[in-house]
């Protein structure tokens, strides 16, 4: 019998090397690469040539009506929008955020919902007890959901007991950095313990039916540690976002077989749990300072939910030869190119000029909408002049200033309107959703001409023409 070589795989990426070496040639991470033992052959998988000639698979066509795949409600709204209405029955989900974010308690809280709707729930902790987890339970005031709970870590353990009675309808894992398997000789939490787990665990999903959710932690980076390889494995990944100082929580879909990637969940993190918040632009906009330069409201959508958020900016001259550029919520690339499109087509230094800019209640803005408002913060800013309080702002700026439309301008526009806003600084392109929405539109074809608004404002003269 030949004996398996060891193997050398790197702890971040999972990129396997025939020796070890101080830097992964794959990831570039350095004191990344571990020497692990070869996987065992998984149960029923041959590994000789010649052996076990397979079984015959049925061959279908592209014609027919595809079947909806059934959806189970979490009882949560914020969470069945983020999943696409519900979890499907047969999949894994892999659920990261940073420690203490609210993982668990978000999790038991659906897991609760489930139970008290009449739903086998099974909670298994590999990193609490079983009586530390009833003990938050009774803090949420969930001690009474019929939730079955276990404390183990033992992935052949874990299915032979759920393969015990009725199939559930969900599990959660909490979390896959813990769990291991005798088909692999690794330390827990190694890559191919990770991977041979989560492998075990997608198989039990999609033969059985039940929904199992993976609890993933997070690197300094914000990345879900462990090989990427798992999520490609699983169905979908989410991830839970906030601030350690800030009381609210967002879930985005980083990627969904069976819905949207792009909807994200507002939770709000209060003594007895996570609560939904279903006006987040109120939540964003709550302690606003409607008379301070350098703030200008966003309209944002988020998926197919519109979000007015604050984008706050401070321009102050530097003292230093290379002038600062910080930034919190936002791409700093995409700053950098704001920056120069005002030098180059509208004339405003900013060279010499440190630029802080940030979203204002920690949220993270993606989309390239909030390019107006960015440069409008900045000008503001810089001239010291406020923006009117009524007035939103969203477009698209080009390398050669000019306002490109953007995406769904109607919900935008009529979630400014529900929240008081009168006008609307937009490309000229959203002028008419503007007239049915009943906000007044300032029409920005060019960079320039919305500087030179602000610049009259800032003079006296005001925004007469919104």
């Amino acid at each position: 019998m030949v004996r398996a070589k060891p193997a050398f795989v790197c702890q971040s990426c999972g990129a396997v090397h025939n020796r070890w070496s101080g830097k992964c040639d794959a990831c570039g991470a350095w004191n990344s690469i571990v020497q692990e033992a070869a996987s065992a052959p998984l149960p029923g998988v041959s590994t000789s040539r010649g052996l076990g000639r397979g079984r015959v698979v049925v061959l279908e066509g592209l014609s027919g009506a595809p079947d909806e795949a059934p959806r189970l409600a979490s009882g949560m709204a914020e969470l069945d929008r983020v999943t696409g209405g519900g979890f499907v029955v047969g999949s894994i989900l892999l659920l990261g955020g940073d420690p203490g974010i609210g993982k668990s308690t978000l999790l038991l809280q659906a897991s609760a919902a489930l139970a008290n709707a009449g739903h086998r729930v099974v909670y298994v902790s590999g990193e609490e007890a079983a009586a530390q987890v009833r003990l938050r339970a009774q803090r949420l005031g969930l001690g009474d959901a019929p939730v079955a709970l276990a404390a183990e870590t033992c992935v052949e353990d874990i299915l032979a007991t759920l393969r015990e009675g009725p199939t559930p309808r969900l599990v959660i894992l909490d979390s896959i950095q813990t769990l291991w398997t005798g088909q692999a000789e690794s330390a827990p939490g190694t890559v191919t313990q990770v991977r041979a787990s989560a492998q075990a665990l997608i198989r039990y999903a999609k033969t059985t039916g039940a929904c199992v959710i993976l609890v993933g932690h997070v690197t300094k980076d914000g990345q879900i540690a462990g090989p990427r390889v798992v999520e490609h494995m699983v169905d979908a990944v989410l991830s839970f976002e906030g601030d350690a100082g800030r009381d609210f929580r967002i879930l985005r879909a980083q990627k969904n077989r069976f819905g949207p990637t792009d909807e994200i969940g507002v939770f709000a993190m209060t003594g007895g749990g996570l609560e939904e918040v279903r006006n987040p632009s109120a939540l964003f906009l709550g302690d606003r300072e409607p008379d301070a330069p350098g703030a200008a409201v966003l309209a944002a959508l988020e998926g197919s939910r519109p979000l007015l958020v604050e984008i706050q900016a401070l321009v102050v001259p530097s003292s230093l030869g290379t002038p600062r550029r910080a930034v919190v919520g936002w791409d700093s690339a995409r700053l950098a190119m704001v920056l120069a499109v005002l030098e180059a087509r509208c004339g405003v230094r900013l060279g010499q000029h440190d630029v802080h800019l940030a979203v204002a209640g920690g949220l993270r803005v993606q989309e390239p909408a909030a390019d107006l408002a960015v440069a409008a913060a900045l000008v503001s800013s810089l001239m010291g002049a406020p923006l009117p309080v009524d007035a939103v702002f969203f477009g698209e700026i080009g390398l050669t200033g000019a306002v490109r439309p953007v995406a769904h301008p109607g919900p935008r526009l009529r979630e400014a309107a529900r929240l008081g806003f009168k006008r609307a600084a937009l490309p000229p392109s959203a002028a008419e959703a503007a007239q049915e929405a009943g906000v007044a539109a300032l029409s920005v074809a060019t960079l320039d001409a919305l500087v030179a608004r602000l610049a009259a404002r800032a003079d006296g003269a005001g925004m007469k023409g919104a």
